[in-house]
């Protein structure tokens, strides 16, 4: 199974993966994680993406392009993957195409997690992580015992800078007017199915996977 998720931030598509990991057995490729390891890891790419990243824009194709085509490569997904964060534009979708041509190796599905607008700003701008563990919590939803301090390790608990409401409503746009052309694009494709956002986790990932299994 060779799955592309989309959604605009904050939708719950990182969740989904790894729930969806675990009963198919393929792994998740985040350009979002691989991009915060390299910003952590202080790498000059690293360097280059965060200065995109705290303003809420989209990292340049040439850096992301480069993380996934390595990481496509790799043995663990010879019978599959998951493809989240990733295309987040029409070039960067027909960009992938060509690289999974020379694999021989189509997309099966593009799955779309659609979330309101106001929930999703409630979901983002309330989220806050936990300094030493990277556990993370919602205000608004899934608040820690004690506020600022994380339930798992005692660790600190911050904002992270792109998760603050004006990031918040730049990433939004920026999604409206970058990548929501993927739903088009995957339609006429015809390999896009779409499920609603809400609700619980559970209830949402037996959604995803009625569709999938059919």
């Amino acid at each position: 199974m060779k799955l592309v998720l989309l959604g605009a931030p904050g939708a719950g598509k990182g969740t989904q993966a790894k729930m969806l990991i675990d009963k198919y057995g393929i792994p998740q490729i985040s350009t979002g994680d691989i991009l915060r390891k390299a910003v952590a890891d202080g790498t000059p790419l690293g360097k280059e993406a965060k200065s995109f990243m705290d303003k809420g824009g989209l990292v340049p194709d040439s850096v992301v392009i480069g993380l996934v085509k390595e990481r496509l490569a790799q043995d663990d997904c010879k019978k599959g993957y998951i493809l989240d964060g990733f295309p987040r534009t029409t070039p960067q979708a027909e960009e992938l195409d060509k690289v999974l041509s020379t694999m021989n190796s189509p997309l099966d599905t593009a799955l779309s997690v659609d979330v309101d607008k106001n929930d999703l700003m409630k979901r983002l701008t309330g989220r806050r992580t936990c300094k030493s563990c990277q556990q993370m919590f919602n205000v608004h939803f899934t608040p820690p015992q004690k506020e600022g301090v994380c339930d798992k390790c005692g660790g600190e608990l911050y904002q992270r800078d792109d998760d603050k409401e004006e990031t918040i409503k730049n990433r939004l746009d920026v999604y409206e007017k970058s990548t929501a052309p993927l739903i088009d694009y995957y339609g006429k494709k015809s390999i896009l199915k779409s499920v609603e956002g809400t609700g619980s986790i559970d209830d949402i990932f037996n959604k995803i996977c009625s569709i999938l299994d059919q």
